[in-house]
């Protein structure tokens, strides 16, 4: 875990875990939303699962072919360096859970991202100068009245899932398909597909349910393929917990979850910075201040 946190600077504000204060512990992972309803931060490898295989070139009979190397539907974790990992299957132990808004500007080619929080029940600062990356709060009544442009735009909008933790990967190869080591790392994993949010929440229920926090269980995970009208197909996780196997926590452990907790920090930081910069562009500076008012009161 040093790599990534060597980027960072430190706090003397260490935040404990405590398994024996299960309440606060599962709102500062940011699992209480489950429960209820069954400057730039570092890099850290982020982990997806890759719905397209990856294809090199391979002797055949002394002559060089295109084929496939690693297969559709594999994990890929990609480190800070940029070089990719692959595995079918994974398994994570989860320190921090927040939620967030991300669009995909398809015309500049960049993503547009809102705030990590705790859940999706307010308005939340996003990197364009906006809140909720367009999206109005809450439930659209009249979505059938919406021009279909309107419509189109929301749609682009996606509800995330963010999970930090540590991940370790079954039997990984690189992208050449040559068998690496499988050290455990450090990852983020944003969920944004919509029967993938629904399905990497349920371990989080039944952890819940027990009284029991992510950090002390390692979530196993697979992929199951799903076929798409077109005749394409797309992959989504599949996750179990054994919740017979406890994690009894380390020293080490306390470092790990305030070093997740301050690098949150710092990327809702970073988003707030550009949400500021944005609004001087486009309105004066009390308006913007009236702005955060109206918007911390209704916080409160």
């Amino acid at each position: 875990m040093s790599k990534w946190r060597s980027e960072m600077t430190t706090t003397t504000d260490i935040a404990t875990l405590n398994t024996a204060n299960f309440a606060e512990m599962a709102q500062a992972m940011g699992i209480g939303a489950d429960m209820s309803s069954s400057s730039k931060a570092s890099t850290l490898p982020r982990l997806r699962i890759w719905n397209s295989s990856v294809m090199g070139q391979v002797e055949v009979k002394g002559k060089m072919k295109n084929m496939e190397i690693i297969p559709a539907g594999m994990y890929r974790l990609q480190k800070a360096d940029d070089s990719f990992v692959y595995a079918e299957s994974i398994e994570i132990r989860v320190f921090v859970q927040r939620f967030m808004y991300k669009r995909y500007n398809a015309e500049e080619k960049t993503y547009e991202k809102t705030v990590m929080a705790e859940d999706l029940n307010g308005d939340l600062k996003d990197n364009t100068g906006k809140f909720n990356c367009g999206k109005p709060a809450g439930y659209i009544n009249n979505w059938g009245d919406l021009p279909k442009d309107r419509q189109d735009f929301l749609k682009q909008i996606k509800r995330v899932r963010v999970l930090l933790g540590e991940v370790k990967l079954i039997n990984p190869v690189d992208r050449e398909g040559n068998e690496v080591s499988s050290d455990i790392s450090p990852f983020i994993w944003e969920i944004d597909n919509k029967e993938a949010f629904k399905a990497m929440g349920a371990p989080f229920n039944t952890m819940g349910k027990q009284k029991r926090l992510p950090v002390q269980h390692w979530i196993k995970c697979g992929a199951e393929e799903r076929s798409l009208a077109t005749g394409a197909s797309f992959f989504l996780p599949t996750q179990t917990v054994d919740l017979n196997n406890n994690i009894e926590l380390q020293e080490a452990d306390q470092k790990t979850f305030a070093d997740f907790l301050e690098w949150i920090g710092n990327y809702n930081q970073y988003i707030v910075n550009s949400y500021n910069e944005k609004v001087v562009e486009t309105v004066s500076q009390e308006d913007a201040d009236l702005v955060d008012q109206y918007i911390d009161i209704e916080g409160e």
